[in-house]
């Protein structure tokens, strides 16, 4: 049965034309993401100061990413199953009202009672990032049936701006606004962020894939859904080998940031590290736009894995000096090159899994990049601490060999943890490269009929 595409019926006033819907849905989640990330920090930074608790900190990071572990497969299965613009409904209007439960909370109580009741943030948090997982695996399959093929590598780009926008905006906005209008303020303006995908995601109508005849999920329970996407990948050796290369890129692009802040305190004060972070935001900023508007190689595998080459190189050359310019535009380089591999990857993906697939798959690519976050991030402290400024302390066991290069003393050790992550970047790259089923996954995997 050739799989085609259907437009959800809709009132004479919705926005049905593919391209426009896109853009007015990428307009409003633009809004979600900024509002999302402001309430975020300026929650986390309260949860820190009103506890005084790093390990309170620490939970409040863990909790916020739990759900996503946890409820990708729930998502993406929920993602195939229901109209992926309803699915982004639910998931912004359970958002918002859980905004609003967290907005109450703090008006209603103290900031001595947050001290002594810490814990009582904790369900909202949960709840708030439950919603919010169900939002991403319906995105990026409703972009495939927004977006010509040719241009979902743009679309991608356009997603990831918007990501970086909310990364870098969020924590200058909060820190300036939370001295002029407090916690509560900020929790209002992201509610009304919600209110404005809400009604963003009302104006519009996504086409509707139509299912095959042998279409699992016409027969399937929802937990045997949930397992198909995992399936999907494993029976295809390309994809399998795309979803390993991919978890180790998210592995070092999540022990990098980990690592950047105390490398550059090692030797210079706070204001230079702002410096070097807003530099380094700025170019993956640069990176998402360009990513957006040059299509690239013809080949994506080829133009991910160039890529992925270039943040390799960033990372052997910005640990080289202790030096604020070279670090400054090494990790900017680095940042750059994330939204083309990301963009690109997703892409790849998008045309060769078929749509009324695409939620469950997607939510297994989805859980592999967040599984490798949390591992990384206390991975990279735990080396640095114990391994790597021990070995290039003065007087170490590396100082007198690897530290007549990259010199000793405080932050040095973390300088060579870094280089030895662009080794595994270019280690990856050749992985995927040697690889025939990687390397020619464009030829060798045909692609679903047209939406």
């Amino acid at each position: 049965m050739e799989l085609k595409a259907v437009m959800t019926p809709g009132r004479p006033w919705a926005i049905t034309h593919p391209l426009r819907a896109f853009f007015v849905t990428w307009i409003g989640q633009l809004l979600s993401l900024l509002g999302s990330r402001l309430s975020g920090f300026a929650l986390g930074l309260a949860v820190y100061q009103e506890s005084g608790s790093i390990t309170q900190f620490a939970i409040y990071s863990s909790l916020v990413l739990l759900p996503n572990l946890l409820l990708s497969p729930f998502a993406g299965a929920l993602a195939d199953r229901w109209d992926r613009r309803r699915v982004m409904l639910l998931s912004d209007v359970g958002a918002g009202v859980n905004s609003l439960i967290v907005l109450l909370l703090v008006t209603w109580h103290d900031a001595a009672f947050w001290r002594s009741h810490p814990w009582l943030i904790y369900p909202p948090v949960i709840l708030g990032a439950a919603f919010t997982t169900l939002r991403w695996p319906a995105y990026y399959a409703a972009c495939t049936l927004l977006v010509p093929r040719q241009h979902l590598g743009r679309a991608n780009a356009l997603i990831d701006l918007a990501v970086g926008v909310a990364q870098v905006a969020a924590p200058v906005l909060a820190v300036a606004l939370l001295a002029r209008i407090g916690l509560g303020g900020i929790l209002f303006i992201d509610l009304l962020s919600f209110l404005v995908s809400t009604g963003a995601l009302l104006l519009v109508r996504f086409p509707a894939p139509v299912r095959r005849e042998t279409d699992p999920a016409r027969r399937d329970s929802l937990w045997e859904e949930m397992g198909l996407g995992w399936k999907f990948i494993r029976d295809r050796p390309g994809l399998m080998g795309l979803t390993a290369f991919t978890g180790v890129f998210n592995f070092v692009i999540s022990m990098v940031p980990t690592l950047i802040t105390p490398l550059v305190l090692s030797f210079a004060d706070v204001s230079t590290l702002g410096l070097v972070q807003t530099t380094a935001g700025v170019g993956m900023l640069v990176g998402a736009v360009v990513a957006s508007v040059w299509s690239g190689p013809r080949h994506l595998v080829a133009s991910v894995l160039c890529a992925h080459l270039l943040s390799a190189l960033a990372l052997l050359v910005g640990c080289l000096r202790p030096s604020v310019p070279l670090i400054a535009v090494a990790s900017s380089v680095f940042l750059f090159s994330i939204p083309p591999i990301q963009s690109r990857a997703w892409a790849i993906w998008q045309r060769k899994v078929a749509p009324e697939l695409q939620g469950r798959v997607f939510a297994v690519r989805r859980m592999v990049t967040l599984a490798a976050s949390p591992v990384a991030s206390l991975l990279a402290g735990w080396l640095a601490d114990r391994v790597f400024e021990p070995w290039l302390a003065v007087g170490g066991a590396l100082a007198g060999t690897v530290g007549k290069l990259l010199g000793t003393g405080p932050g040095r050790g973390i300088a060579f943890l870094m280089g030895m992550l662009g080794v595994v970047c270019l280690g990856n790259v050749l992985a995927a490269w040697f690889n025939p089923r990687v390397r020619n996954l464009e030829d060798e995997l045909s692609e679903p009929a047209p939406s």
